[in-house]
């Protein structure tokens, strides 16, 4: 049987090449490495695609998260809501900032933060809250937003895996404060390296980033304020900006791979699916399923049958080393350690055939019945 890569990025280049090619060329030949036309063109585009006033490219997601944390003023002294299941980088910006990250348990159904039990984490110090927008699924928002409007919270939404998700039409950045994008390759809307962007509403918001990305600067030599350098460079630009216009095909052929992996995974005895609620668009960024028995040997054994799963992600935050310092032990959130102690990761990509996702269900099939 042949190989079914995780994520297939040869595949969808070569589905894009020569306006890809183009792109790359045109920014080669200009030499216009740092800032320029493909950037503001982009920052435009994605703003306008995902519904929000102003977009603002940076160097990475997680630096998205920082310049975030920063313009808002959080720091030392502050604490910071964000789920327990995530990707480090979700709450890893909390602590550059010199405040204190606060683990949340997750929901057993959508993986994403539990709302009933974000209250109980404010204290006295929590300035805001990250919700994530986990595996491309928006947290329920409604919700979240109303507890941060009791509370006088910000909300500044991790949406690095969620471009074009939307929950009852409004989408990823519609709701906090600020949303925070990765363009990491292997996203929905990915890279050729590594990019980032924030979207918000609030001018005055944008404007500050605008400096905090670039050494305190928007006029050469002239600097407002300590910033930093976390830029978009334009190379990154030009290649999102080939790839946004594709977005919503990609994401609508997840969306049918999906829906079919729900059709021939369903007989599988103890497989549990990703759940769509009511209201959602999932842009299935990830295809994560849980399996009964020994996750670990069920990955192995679906590995050597040629298929490209894996774990996103194999250990709660609260127990990870980095962590440590904050004295949270096992047992503390439970629902997320039972969930990365059984969920696999599906290869799933717009240019996933038939073929491939019936050799994945087979795969799947026999080693569940061989268990």
């Amino acid at each position: 049987m042949a190989n079914i890569p995780l994520v297939d990025l040869k595949a969808q280049y070569h589905s894009i090449k020569p306006e890809m090619d183009a792109a790359i060329a045109n920014i080669l030949e200009n030499t216009a490495f740092i800032g320029g036309k493909a950037l503001t063109n982009f920052e435009t585009a994605f703003a306008a695609f995902q519904g929000a006033k102003r977009c603002v490219g940076c160097s990475t997601g997680t630096s998205a998260i920082f310049l975030a944390l920063k313009a808002l003023g959080i720091g030392p002294g502050d604490e910071v809501i964000v789920p327990a299941h995530t990707f480090i980088a979700s709450a890893e910006p909390i602590v550059y900032v010199g405040a204190k990250p606060v683990f949340v348990d997750v929901d057993p159904v959508t993986y994403n933060i539990d709302p009933t039990k974000i209250e109980a984490a404010i204290t006295p110090a929590t300035k805001a809250i990250i919700p994530v927008h986990l595996y491309g699924q928006i947290a329920p928002m409604d919700d979240i937003m109303a507890i941060a409007n009791r509370h006088n919270l910000l909300v500044i939404e991790d949406s690095a895996q969620a471009h074009a998700a939307e929950l009852n039409g409004k989408r990823a950045g519609a709701w906090g404060r600020i949303a925070c994008f990765s363009f990491y390759p292997g996203k929905n809307l990915g890279a050729y390296g590594d990019g980032g962007a924030i979207c918000t509403n609030d001018d005055a918001l944008a404007d500050h980033i605008l400096k905090l990305r670039d050494h305190g600067s928007v006029v050469k030599y002239q600097h407002d304020i300590v910033g930093y350098c976390d830029r978009l460079d334009g190379l990154q630009a030009a290649v999102l900006g080939v790839k946004l216009p594709h977005l919503e095909d990609w994401t609508e052929a997840r969306r049918r791979a999906a829906a079919r992996y729900n059709e021939l995974l369903r007989d599988i005895p103890g497989v549990v699916t990703p759940v769509e609620g009511p209201g959602f668009r999932h842009v299935y960024h990830i295809y994560c399923i849980r399996v009964p028995g020994n996750r670990d040997a069920v990955l192995k054994e679906l590995q050597a049958r040629g298929v490209g799963a894996g774990i996103h992600y194999p250990v709660p935050l609260h127990l990870q080393p980095a962590f440590a310092y904050l004295g949270y032990q096992r047992g503390a959130f439970p629902c997320a350690e039972e969930i990365t102690a059984s969920i696999i990761s599906l290869p799933i990509y717009a240019e996933l055939t038939e073929e491939q996702m019936v050799q994945v269900a087979d795969a799947l099939r026999e080693v569940i019945r061989n268990q």
